[in-house]
């Protein structure tokens, strides 16, 4: 991939903070600078531009609040319904809204997966360890 390199000024204090985070993970400040650039900068005609500002505004989220997303899960009823559609169509197929319905919660599942995954991998950027998977339990 071609680079373009620019100069940016930052306040002093933004500056430090990226300098200070870079140490903390054995990481050069313009990996960071340019890994923030990827998350803030929304790609054009993408389906899925709500989800990728969601990913991207994790970074902004302390630590108590990226566990709790962490560990989030589907409302039980969605659970439920979304193997009933699963079981349903396994026995006798589904009707067009049933289909409709079925896409829904699978996308919904798939944005959930895709979000608790993000919040694990900025928690681990943050030096946590996050292989454990009790961990990532819900909490009740």
């Amino acid at each position: 991939m071609a680079t373009q390199e620019i100069t940016v000024s930052l306040p002093e204090t933004v500056y430090t903070q990226l300098r200070e985070a870079a140490a903390q993970r054995q990481r050069s400040v313009a990996d960071l600078v340019v890994e923030a650039a990827l998350a803030a900068v929304p790609t054009l005609n993408h389906p899925d531009d709500d989800l990728r500002s969601a990913l991207a505004q994790l970074a902004y989220l302390n630590d108590a609040a990226l566990w709790q997303v962490a560990r989030s899960t589907m409302a039980p009823a969605q659970r439920e319904r979304l193997a009933e559609l699963h079981d349903l169509q396994q026995r006798t197929g589904l009707n067009a809204e049933e289909e409709s319905e079925e896409a829904q919660l699978l996308r919904l599942y798939r944005e959930m997966l895709l979000i608790r995954a993000q919040a694990a991998v900025l928690l681990q950027q943050r030096g946590y360890d996050v292989r454990d998977p009790a961990q990532f339990a819900p909490v009740v």
